[in-house]
């Protein structure tokens, strides 16, 4: 070869070594910055609570902080259409909940899509609600609540803390299997929906096991279902809603992360590993504990599989029931 053309490709080579795109040197240094959670509540919820006690845990396992972002607003679709449109690298996460996957078919005019604009990193736990009426309400069971709405079509209300929640959704899964007609009324949180439960001013509502054991243990509420396909061993005494005469009628309330779509497989794998050590340290799960849900460790894929499942779950709900944004 002619020692001009031999420089020539060695100049080459070293110009296309140069220019290539250091893909490994840039993920395998993750994290060498914080790490943003978004979560599409306020703070004090259920939702907020799970993310800064998995922030907590993250930041000694990652070596960076993890900043907690409050993008509240629209049900959380604030928040999760901004994840869904930030930079794949995996400094900005969403503490996905299961509004995720019901406002996939609930909302017709999203920016985004559950199933094609996430990645789906890790789940975190999942949990049962507890139907709750009014102590004034004269129903003490599923059947009484169900013959009472049935006598008084139009007239009883049932209260949730945001439109396209699964407490909304557990309230049209009850009017769709039980045959009543009942009015879905939004609040902007749990604590004003059930200072209006207690107050008389809604007649039930579906809210996280916790809340409504305190409220049913000072005397404020009537707790007479669980959404769980069996009893939970905090109040063994409330039968599910399965057994009370609606039988496959299940719905959890679920925490997990998830990124932009497109995230670079290897910082996937580095969150999913940490999110699991996480569940496992003992600050964490009394946190579970207090909310009333368990850890729910997997893989990435196991989690998408749950997302994909959960969406066709919700869009026949969904759509059996007519239910509507309000």
């Amino acid at each position: 070869m002619h020692p001009w053309l031999s420089r020539g490709l060695a100049a080459l080579a070293l110009i296309v070594a140069c220019a290539a795109p250091p893909a490994v040197a840039e993920t395998t240094s993750y994290p060498d910055r914080p790490v943003h959670l978004v979560v599409g509540f306020p703070p004090g919820g259920p939702v907020d609570v799970v993310a800064r006690a998995l922030g907590q845990e993250l930041e000694k396992l990652l070596g960076q902080p993890v900043v907690i972002e409050n993008r509240a607003g629209a049900g959380g679709i604030i928040g999760t259409e901004a994840v869904a449109r930030a930079a794949p690298d995996g400094y900005t996460l969403l503490l996905a909940t299961t509004t995720l996957t019901i406002q996939e078919t609930l909302y017709k005019n999203l920016t985004y899509s559950a199933l094609r604009d996430f990645t789906p990193v890790a789940a975190i736990a999942a949990g049962p609600q507890v139907l709750i009426v009014n102590k004034d309400v004269p129903a003490k069971n599923v059947q009484e609540l169900i013959a009472l709405a049935k006598s008084k079509p139009g007239q009883l209300n049932y209260a949730s803390p945001s439109t396209g929640g699964a407490n909304h959704l557990a309230g049209e899964m009850l009017k769709t299997m039980a045959g009543i007609d009942v009015m879905h009324i939004p609040y902007k949180g749990g604590a004003p929906a059930e200072t209006d439960l207690i107050g008389g001013r809604v007649t039930f509502m579906f809210a996280s096991l916790p809340a409504a054991l305190a409220r049913v243990r000072a005397g404020q509420v009537r707790a007479i279902g669980v959404t769980s396909t069996k009893r939970v061993d905090a109040a063994p005494d409330i039968p599910t809603l399965a057994e009370s005469g609606l039988p496959g009628f299940e719905v959890s309330s679920w925490y997990g992360v998830a990124g932009p779509a497109g995230m670079p497989r290897d910082v996937v794998m580095r969150l999913n590993t940490e999110v699991n050590k996480a569940l496992s340290a003992a600050q964490m799960k009394d946190r579970m504990v207090q909310l009333g849900v368990e850890g729910s460790p997997g893989t990435p894929e196991q989690f998408a599989e749950f997302l994909r499942k959960d969406t066709t779950r919700w869009a026949k709900v969904i759509k059996e029931s007519g239910a509507k944004p309000d």
